[in-house]
């Protein structure tokens, strides 16, 4: 049934109906860190000013500390943007060198809103020297892309670039667009393919898809109210207080009307599916405004379209907007907040620094990004046909199994709890299971009093929650430290600094380190200890540095137990042999020749994968590490940021 409103001029707040309802009824920005308890608030510093600061703080840092950003004589840091949040300022840059664009060379300086850097986060993790001359034509990596899908629409141009890994690839990324063939059959993809240069051959851990699926049905919203625009006696879906949010059909236009009414009510009609589009985006958007203190879903005060209509059941993010199918039996489309919530957080995602990363270990946090973004929603809705919970897609039925992903416990629904070694190659919706599992604990914690369930933690511990607004706060935060090639650990090192920077070095910070524990992930170096007060802390950093030893005697030799030595060139890295240790103090030390400047690393294996856990990178060819870790597989590593010649390492393993 359709229900007349009143129409404003130019915005109309309408009224209107959402779909019927198939289950029973239940029912700007801050500018400075929250102030410790007792504490005089300070005047808040305006967004521009702010920026202003933030911009020539991270500009200095780059130009008087290019080794902090591994910055090659060919490189340029190029800022990209700054997001101002909650207080804090994220400062984002890209990379060139020789002028072609350097895929994983991404950078985020944070500065409080004096313009005091608060931390730095950088992609790579060393200096580039590499060719820039490619051995097989742009053509014939085309064609090497092309056969990643199984039908090809489109095809861009490819992009030589080059791909920071080690001193660097040489490869071509091309964007296919067609189907892809997945285990539940043929799916849309929008690929990007990077192929190497030298070789020819795909570099399957960069191999990342805009199309990003979910899955559920419509969740049925009544009555509400959205905005629209109107002109010359028509009216749009577009909403001009949320700029780049409209709803229409699969021809990409907005609809239409000549009155101000929409929506019949029926589950199946694309009027009525925008209508609960648009009221849950809006909710979204004023979630991320009134919680988190984010300007619109891009951080830059914009939202994207959502298109109905789509001949699959499936809903996906496709890197510019949202398209809506519907359900297996064909009678509902999937509008409901946790489906669209979770597609648009797969925007917030690809439009915070580092933007989306291939693999399946960064393509689960993404998809767990988007279960966050959609639980987020949910309890700011506060809608009593669709309350706050930790389920996904619970009002759907898709094949009568009922939710899709649990947070609360995601082995009932069979994804991992735990981070293991498994997890970068777990399918990527089941491998949002140890993120999401962590953010549940961080809110809720694993014996919640308000009515949510309890939830088994990897190490046997009891975490006690601060709440889905703080946890919110503190994963937007962490977002905004994210560099490409995102992994588990690396965000639970930004966690933890943006908590004790946002709420100070107590509870919050101990209790989302608590939570990285409950689901295995383990620490890096430099850890807040989160042992203090209240006050907020100016001092974490994305890539810390462990406190050198004394420089032992006898060029490294003298009281340590293993040795390596040989030629470094310069530019080049070289790494010891893996070996095994226990739980313990390793310690090391690296001597080369006095005109050389050479770093050293001391990496673990995690998760199927070498992680730094620390680093000594002064400006000698003289480092030493300290560190205390757990066991498992490591190695040195030796990288020659200026110079070449003969280096001995010496080293002690727990």
């Amino acid at each position: 049934m359709k229900h007349k409103v009143a129409v404003a001029t130019g915005i109309a707040a309408v009224t209107v109906a959402g779909s019927i309802a198939l289950t029973m009824p239940q029912g700007n920005a801050a500018t400075t860190p929250a102030a410790p308890a007792g504490a005089a608030a300070a005047d808040p510093v305006p967004t521009a000013v702010a920026t202003s600061r933030a911009t020539s703080s991270a500009a200095s840092l780059v130009a008087k500390k290019p080794k902090l950003f591994f910055r090659s004589g060919h490189d340029k840091l190029v800022k990209r943007q700054v997001v101002s949040q909650n207080g804090l300022q994220y400062v984002a840059y890209e990379r060139t060198y020789r002028g072609l664009p350097v895929q994983g060379g991404d950078a985020v300086v944070v500065t409080d809103t004096s313009g005091a850097v608060v931390g730095n986060y950088v992609a790579q993790d060393q200096a580039l020297s590499i060719g820039t001359s490619p051995k097989i034509s742009a053509a014939a990596a085309a064609k090497v892309a092309r056969k990643q899908l199984i039908k090809v629409r489109s095809a861009g141009k490819p992009t030589l670039k080059v791909v920071a890994q080690g001193a660097g690839v040489l490869a071509y990324e091309v964007v296919v667009g067609g189907i892809k063939r997945t285990a539940q059959g043929p799916a849309p993809s929008n690929l990007h393919v990077f192929v190497d240069a030298t070789t020819g051959k795909v570099l399957p851990d960069l191999t990342r898809d805009d199309v990003l699926d979910a899955t559920g049905k419509g969740a049925y919203y009544g009555n509400v109210t959205i905005n629209t625009t109107s002109s010359g006696g028509r009216f749009t879906m577009s909403d001009p207080t949320r700029p780049g949010l409209q709803c229409g059909g699969q021809n990409g236009a907005a609809f239409t009307s000549t009155t101000d009414t929409w929506g019949t009510g029926t589950a199946t009609d694309q009027v009525t599916g925008c209508v609960d589009a648009m009221y849950v985006v809006s909710q979204e958007w004023n979630m991320l405004r009134d919680w988190l203190g984010r300007d619109g879903i891009d951080g830059n005060g914009r939202a994207f379209p959502v298109r109905q209509g789509l001949d699959d059941v499936n809903a996906f993010w496709n890197g510019s907007r949202v398209e809506i199918g519907h359900s297996s039996d064909n009678r509902r489309l999937l509008n409901s907040i946790d489906v669209l919530g979770h597609e648009f957080g797969h925007a917030i995602n690809q439009f915070t620094p580092g933007g989306s990363s291939g693999g399946n270990e960064a393509g689960g946090m993404n998809e767990s990004t988007g279960d966050i973004f959609g639980a987020l929603t949910e309890f700011y809705a506060r809608n009593p046909n669709d309350p706050g919970d930790y389920t996904v897609g619970e009002l759907a039925n898709l094949t009568g199994d009922g939710p899709i992903r649990n947070m609360a416990d995601p082995s009932k629904l069979g994804d991992p709890n735990c981070f293991s070694s498994s997890i970068p190659s777990t399918e990527v919706h089941a491998a949002a299971g140890p993120q999401n599992h962590w953010f549940y604990l961080l809110a809720e914690g694993s014996r919640p009093t308000d009515g949510q369930p309890s939830s088994p933690t990897c190490n046997n511990s009891t975490v006690t929650g601060i709440g889905i607004e703080k946890a919110g706060k503190i994963y937007m935060a962490t977002l905004m430290r994210k560099t490409s090639g995102w992994t588990h650990v690396k965000a639970r090192a930004a966690s933890v600094a943006a908590a004790a920077q946002l709420f100070g070095n107590g509870t919050e910070c101990a209790t989302v380190k608590a939570a990285w524990n409950a689901v295995s992930v383990p620490a890096s170096a430099g850890e807040p200890a989160c042992t203090g007060g209240g006050t907020p802390t100016p001092t974490p950093s994305g890539t810390p540095t462990p406190t050198p030893t004394q420089s032992p005697s006898g060029d490294c030799q003298a009281g340590f137990s293993s040795h390596d030595s040989g030629a470094v060139a310069a530019g080049q890295t070289v790494v010891t042999d893996t070996f095994s240790a226990g739980s313990g103090r390793h310690s090391a030390c690296l001597t080369g020749p006095a005109a050389a400047d050479f770093d050293l690393y001391l990496d673990k294996s995690v998760g199927g994968r070498w992680t730094t856990v620390a680093r000594s990178t002064g400006e000698t060819s003289r480092e030493a590490i300290a560190y205390t870790g757990t066991t498992g597989s490591y190695r040195y590593r030796i990288v020659s940021y200026a110079g070449s010649g003969n280096a001995v390492l010496g080293w002690n393993a727990p």
